[in-house]
């Protein structure tokens, strides 16, 4: 089976777009934060809501849905916030009360093969666990659990990482990436053969960065740095 893992979709549709048109799965899981940065979480969350995919909170759901803190880095929390605003006037109750209910992790078994789904770690949201994570705090971030491997967004920085006892996977972000390569990142398991590729897509940034400039705060700095990949 094809497992097309995605996360960190922050509301670029023609990303996610994409992904979807571009790769052949048999069935799809999302690690989160599906609004904030970008011009269409209406369309993201009714997307993943209407097609029953199986999803965690990212901190950013979070936030929305709570009117809470995000817990952003320093350098794009104004964005964070700001996006926010925007996010709020977008969407409806009945979309926050949807983010609201997106559980904190997720664990399934598939052709044998035990998967734990998480936005940052197990333990909180708010954990990174990047490509140049130690393998001993890799193992603090998994000790306890039981499952074959771990999948997790949050950096917008696609890894593949292993402990001695299971195997973390980080597809890195469909709509807002942050490894210096703008177009959208996913990545596919095939049970069958228990291995992963990463794909990088092109997508119509010039249809999403029109939009971000058509109506979002803090236009400019957000179309260069989805023009950056950073």
């Amino acid at each position: 089976m094809r497992l097309l893992l995605i996360s960190d979709l922050h509301a670029n549709m023609e990303a996610l777009h994409a992904v979807l048109e571009g790769v052949k799965y048999d069935r799809i899981f999302c690690m989160g934060d599906l609004v904030d940065y970008g011009p269409n979480p209406l369309e993201c969350i009714d997307w993943i809501r209407s097609n029953h995919v199986p999803t965690v909170r990212g901190n950013h759901d979070n936030a929305v849905a709570l009117h809470v803190d995000c817990g952003c880095g320093y350098t794009y929390k104004h964005l964070s916030e700001a996006t926010r605003e925007y996010t709020w006037a977008t969407i409806s109750k009945n979309e926050e009360s949807f983010l609201r209910s997106l559980p904190l992790k997720l664990e399934l078994e598939i052709d044998e093969i035990k998967l734990m789904l998480a936005h940052g770690s197990p333990a909180s949201f708010f954990d990174y666990i990047n490509p140049d994570t130690p393998v001993e705090k890799l193992e603090e971030y998994t000790a306890g659990l039981n499952d074959d491997y771990l999948i997790v967004g949050h950096t917008h920085k696609p890894a593949i990482l292993k402990t001695p006892k299971l195997t973390v996977l980080n597809p890195g972000s469909v709509g807002q990436p942050r490894d210096g390569d703008w177009r959208a990142s996913c990545m596919v398991f095939d049970t069958n053969k228990r291995s992963q590729e990463l794909i990088r897509l092109e997508y119509d940034i010039e249809a999403t960065c029109k939009k971000i400039r058509a109506s979002m705060p803090h236009a400019e700095e957000l179309e260069a740095i989805l023009r950056r990949g950073y």
